[in-house]
């Protein structure tokens, strides 16, 4: 299970649902400067997007291996694609890779083929643009993921490739729900499948407030939690066994059988960790 390299045959697909209420407004310390949660969030995704290009390319081109949605969820029951189509859907890579949007000079880390980091000035194309305006409508969040998510796997083209993964990137709580609307989602989301595994829900919170924050924590660490970060716990998916080599070099302490693909309190880096762990993981052909 989780074994299913990436090929043209067998694409995978990631899913951002990004938190874009009011309080994602507020400022955040992101590579020694102050700026707000929004901008923070909306270059890291960018860079994201980015080296899946990069991982993608190939001598004859980039070639289709993601099929990636962006939500941004915020105001009143308002969930809406920021890549900016009428309604929420998949974009292949290589669709992205040639759209002409805006640019500007980042230093990046690049992953290289042979697993190596370079450091390169580059102009980064900016697919999403930073948002943050009024409530926090995460049960219609995460249903519209749900809905994506169910129709891209239903496709028999996608039926043996490796688990689409939810990367759920929030600051705060849902306005629109209560837990068990939260919890019962999560379960359907999590209960979609392909022959190679079920689909992963990764939940993050991030805040300035890092002094009790964690990501993938072991079960002895969930027990402890309570509250939101209890809730945002049992939202998320166990990691496969294949993610603990990588999980274990960022954490300290005893090691685990199992880690949940959740962080609570998380900073700017803790975030591109997570983001990092969940998309480079997969082995791409």
């Amino acid at each position: 299970m989780y074994s299913q390299s990436i090929t043209r045959t067998h694409r995978t697909a990631f899913v951002l649902l990004i938190d874009t209420s009011g309080s994602m407004a507020e400022d955040i310390l992101f590579r020694g400067l102050p700026v707000s949660k929004a901008e923070a969030v909306a270059t890291i995704t960018n860079e994201l997007i980015f080296e899946l290009i990069e991982r993608a390319r190939r001598s004859d081109g980039v070639r289709n291996y993601y099929d990636i949605a962006i939500l941004g969820y915020g105001g009143e029951n308002q969930v809406r694609s920021l890549l900016g189509h009428d309604e929420p859907r998949f974009v292949a890579i290589d669709e992205l890779a040639a759209r002409t949007v805006e640019k500007r000079i980042s230093t990046l880390e690049l992953r290289l083929p042979n697993g190596s980091i370079a450091l390169r000035d580059i102009q980064q194309p900016q697919w999403i643009k930073p948002q943050a305006m009024g409530e926090t409508p995460m049960l219609d969040a995460l249903r519209m993921a749900r809905d994506l998510m169910s129709t891209w796997i239903n496709d028999p083209a996608n039926a043996d490739s490796f688990p689409p993964m939810i990367f759920h990137i929030t600051d705060g709580v849902a306005t629109d729900a209560v837990a068990e609307d939260l919890l019962d989602v999560a379960a359907q989301i999590r209960s979609l499948r392909t022959t190679d595994g079920e689909v992963l829900l990764l939940n993050m919170h991030i805040s300035n407030q890092h002094d009790h924050g964690m990501i993938f924590p072991t079960p002895e660490e969930g027990a402890t939690l309570r509250g939101e970060a209890a809730l945002l716990y049992a939202l998320s998916s166990s990691m496969p066994a294949g993610f603990r080599p990588i999980i274990e070099s960022h954490k300290t302490g005893e090691r685990a059988t199992t880690y949940r693909g959740m962080g609570f309190n998380a900073s700017m880096a803790e975030l591109i960790t997570m983001l990092d762990i969940g998309s480079i993981s997969v082995k791409t052909e």
